[in-house]
């Protein structure tokens, strides 16, 4: 199997980067990313399109409680005595999450500014584009939405299978970031890639936009139609660049 044909490297470092990639396939993969520049530049490219993605959820602050759960279960037996004193503290809950933030920090410096130690700088760089990742009710990312900024075609990529009941379809819908009415966007496959084509340009219909959406629907919606029904998938719609 050639891993490096384009169109196979895309999607393997798509589902490795949102860690969908798993097995022996992973492992293969992950041999290939140490040895290859091509396939590091695509893991690389993906990372950066999600890290916007995730960039767009609100952070939110464990409480205190779950603090004081995990430091329970994870140090329950009394703090040893003497020279060992000082090990209950490097390895507390606190402790770890600050060497893990340290971590991603070095990482994400290192990759915007690889000249700090001096790595050449990468060249490569992405095309200017809407990007939508839609998860189901349980959180699990489904659909990939993406669209040059001048573009005037959508691709929909399914990350999983979508069921859509005989005679329905699965109706994309943007909405706006103002609270406005939703509007259909085009008509989402049950599985595989497709490709919607815009009423204008990407950059006319999704500039205010904050999130995609999926509804099931009894044909496809035309310009001023509203869903029938709940969202089955939903995600943000954000800007990469």
């Amino acid at each position: 199997m050639n891993y490096l044909s384009p169109e196979r490297l895309d999607r393997l470092a798509r589902e490795y980067a949102l860690g969908t990639l798993a097995g022996p396939a992973r492992r293969r993969f992950e041999r290939l990313l140490r040895q290859t520049p091509a396939v590091v530049r695509a893991v690389g490219a993906w990372q950066e399109r999600l890290g916007a993605l995730a960039g767009a959820v609100p952070p939110m602050q464990p409480g205190e409680s779950v603090w004081r759960s995990l430091e329970q279960r994870l140090f329950a037996s009394p703090a040893p005595r003497g020279p060992l004193q000082w090990l209950r503290g490097v390895l507390s809950v606190r402790a770890l999450g600050g060497v893990v933030a340290g971590v991603f920090l070095c990482a994400v410096l290192l990759r915007l500014q690889p000249g700090l130690i001096g790595l050449e700088p990468q060249l490569d760089a992405l095309p200017q584009s809407y990007v939508g990742l839609l998860t189901d009710s349980a959180g699990k990312p489904t659909v990939l939405a993406s669209s040059r900024r001048h573009g005037r075609l959508m691709t929909v990529k399914l990350l999983q299978p979508v069921v859509i009941p005989a005679g329905s379809v699965a109706q994309l819908w943007a909405l706006p970031r103002d609270g406005g009415a939703a509007f259909p966007v085009g008509v989402v496959p049950g599985s595989g890639t497709g490709t919607v084509a815009l009423a204008d340009t990407s950059e006319k219909l999704f500039f205010d936009v904050s999130r995609l959406a999926v509804s099931i629907e009894a044909a496809p919606a035309k310009a001023g139609d509203k869903p029938s029904g709940d969202f089955v998938l939903s995600g943000h719609c954000v800007k990469l660049w």
